[in-house]
């Protein structure tokens, strides 16, 4: 195989930094790709050259071959690294390297196009005797076969884009009633997602485990596995915290698991990183899902336990290498836990978010632990792309001591700005249920209700702190103003507003909080963290001030306070229930009404897709659909109305 010297990295973000940061360290050049989002973009800063592809949207940039093939020839790229996600599984990307002369640092297209299908990945695996889930995934895709097969795998079943991963194009059906609905939705967003709408069916294992092994293979025969991950903490099937080895399987079955999975790579003459997922039942029986074919987000995790570098191994095996270890060398020392931090709000489903982050500090020098990130304050989290911000990973000799170290790394994350779900990875990692390894795919919904993920109402401490750090801030002109004396303030903090009293004297700060008085005594203050002493407490907190709010990170809780008097226009104040808004910034894929059409509470008016997912518009009562605001099409932004209803009687 030719050497090369080059590296492009298709993808962008802490994914393309992770990768630049070991190519560089293996003496390769390194080449950044960007959209118009991504133009200051630490992953282009950093890079040794870096090349436009195109506008914000994904499809016409970061998903397009061309362009990508273009940007090597432009830059003098002779490899490509496509990290993980975008086109890390894409045969047609490989293909394209191929023919254009470039090595493409992964499996080969036969093998991707092969195990990148559900089906396809399902009927092999099955031909080399590893366990596959029960369900259906043959080619008649109509919705009369796919009910009659789901009648007879019995519910509850989960419904699969073949195509694909990452939990889109995924619905899981306990009731069969509801099945044409979630066929059409899942078709509609695979689509989208991977433009195939295939679909399989699998029964859905009650309690099940979510576990995969880390498997390597080279071009000379040799392959090995790095043992293995349980992903089972999830949302909308999505992974969110990841541990290493998996808690509570016997050595018989991690044996057994590791065999399989070595087998499976044989099977189909693997080369390169990849993923062989199962779910393990309640009496350890495990089924084989699907293979990822790349590099995991969650790689870092069965590094911190191995001691190695993946994407070096990935490169070198690209060059021709075997395997710098074979199957008796590799010793897994300790357990590794990482938690994936996004921008998204838990209190609305989880729905991603997007915006300036006004601050950013990751925890620093602390044992143990790795964060794999691409911010810095000021950076802009786009709605175009996928809302993981942050990788926060520890590693301890045991799994309590890997979990205490974790709470703590991930306590000492600030991130100011967008709604985050720390607050409730944090209350996962410090459950009963998790610190035993009681953990399975439905932890989430067995152990946090709904009303549990709601963000708690500012405490009188809190609104106390943030009123006393705007008067720091506007003393001098509110001294003027008043004379000296004290000063009203009214802050508001989600739907509910406060009236506060404040007066300035030195450090201490004297504040009334609706009647209830109390006193803020600062003994360091810098540009984003205080220390203070409040009712015999010394504690301590982020902030970050944005016009007329500030921003706050008390205890691993999250608020905005905004200065009321000055603005910050209420987003409810437009028409209540009679207008359907974007929950966010995104694309609208379709419209489901029409003017005049007479709907109902809860009816679907319009489907938004960003983040790679899809989101559906409701009804806020009853009505007749007055006026249709936007198109199949149209990119809207948070907050804009798609859809209004005539005025009540």
């Amino acid at each position: 195989m030719a050497p090369f010297r080059r590296i492009l990295i298709a993808n962008r973000g802490e994914v393309a930094i992770r990768v630049m940061r070991t190519a560089r360290a293996l003496g390769y050049e390194t080449v950044a790709v960007y959209s118009e989002a991504d133009r200051e973009a630490p992953h282009v800063r950093m890079a040794d050259l870096a090349v436009p592809i195109g506008p914000a949207e994904a499809s016409e940039s970061y998903l397009s071959v061309p362009r990508l093939i273009e940007a090597a020839h432009l830059s003098g790229a002779d490899a490509a690294h496509p990290g993980y996600g975008f086109l890390a599984e894409s045969a047609a990307f490989v293909r394209a390297c191929e023919e254009a002369g470039i090595a493409f640092i992964g499996p080969a297209a036969e093998t991707i196009a092969l195990m990148g299908n559900k089906r396809a990945a399902k009927d092999r695996m099955a031909e080399a005797s590893v366990p596959v889930i029960g369900g259906y995934h043959g080619a008649d895709q109509s919705d009369e076969r796919l009910i009659a097969e789901a009648a007879r795998i019995g519910a509850p079943v989960m419904v699969k884009a073949a195509a694909g991963g990452g939990g889109r194009g995924m619905r899981l059906v306990d009731d069969l009633a509801a099945l044409p609905d979630a066929l059409a939705a899942a078709r509609s967003e695979a689509l989208g997602a991977f433009g195939e709408d295939e679909l399989i069916l699998e029964h859905a294992l009650a309690g099940a485990r979510h576990v995969e092994v880390q498997v390597f293979a080279d071009g000379h025969g040799n392959v090995v596995h790095l043992g293995e991950r349980d992903c089972s903490i999830q949302r909308r099937h999505q992974k969110i915290v990841e541990e290493t080895p998996a808690p509570g399987i016997s050595s018989e079955t991690r044996a057994t698991l590791h065999e399989a999975a070595v087998a499976a790579a044989r099977a189909i003459n693997y080369v390169g990183a990849g993923t062989i997922e199962f779910l393990m039942d309640r009496d350890g029986g495990f089924h084989f899902m699907e293979m990822n074919t790349r590099l995991q987000v969650e790689h870092g995790i069965t590094e911190m336990v191995a001691g190695v570098d993946l994407v070096a191994w990935q490169i070198r095996i690209a060059a021709g290498e075997p395997l710098p270890m074979g199957q008796d060398d590799i010793r897994l020392d300790g357990h590794a836990i990482e938690a994936r931090l996004y921008a998204e709000d838990p209190a609305r489903g989880f729905l991603p978010q997007s915006g300036t982050v006004h601050l950013w500090a990751p925890p620093a020098g602390t044992d143990g632990v790795r964060v794999d990130h691409a911010l810095v304050s000021g950076a802009v989290v786009s709605p175009h792309y996928d809302p993981m911000i942050a990788k926060v990973m520890a590693h301890g000799r045991t799994r309590e001591e890997a979990r205490r170290r974790l709470l703590r790394a991930l306590g000492e994350c600030a991130v100011l700005g967008p709604v985050t779900n720390k607050r409730f990875l944090l209350d996962v990692l410090d459950h009963p249920a998790f610190a035993a390894g009681d953990v399975s795919v439905e932890f989430g919904a067995q152990h946090f209700a709904p009303e549990s993920l709601e963000s708690p109402a500012p405490d009188g401490q809190v609104l106390a702190l943030g009123a006393a750090l705007f008067a720091l801030r506007d003393s001098p002109r509110q001294r003027d103003r008043m004379g000296g004396r004290a000063w009203p303030i009214s802050l508001a903090c989600a739907d509910a507003e406060y009236d506060v009293g404040v007066e300035v004297d030195g450090t201490r700060v004297r504040v009334s909080v609706e009647g209830e008085k109390a006193e803020i005594e600062f003994v360091e203050r810098g540009d984003s963290t205080v220390a203070f002493f409040a009712d015999g407490l010394r504690r301590r907190a982020r902030f970050a001030f944005a016009g007329n709010e500030v921003h706050l990170e008390v205890e691993g809780c999250g608020f905005v306070l905004a200065d009321v008097p000055f603005g910050r226009a209420a987003a409810d104040d437009m028409a209540g229930d009679s207008v359907g808004v974007a929950p966010m910034h995104g694309r609208v894929v379709a419209v489901h009404v029409k003017p005049d059409a007479s709907v109902a509470k809860g009816a679907a008016l319009a489907t938004i897709e960003a983040m790679k997912m899809q989101h559906v518009v409701t009804a806020g009562r009853d009505g007749v659909v007055e006026e249709v605001r936007a198109v199949v099409g149209d990119q809207v932004a948070a907050g804009e109305a798609i859809v209004t209803l005539a005025a009540e009687d």
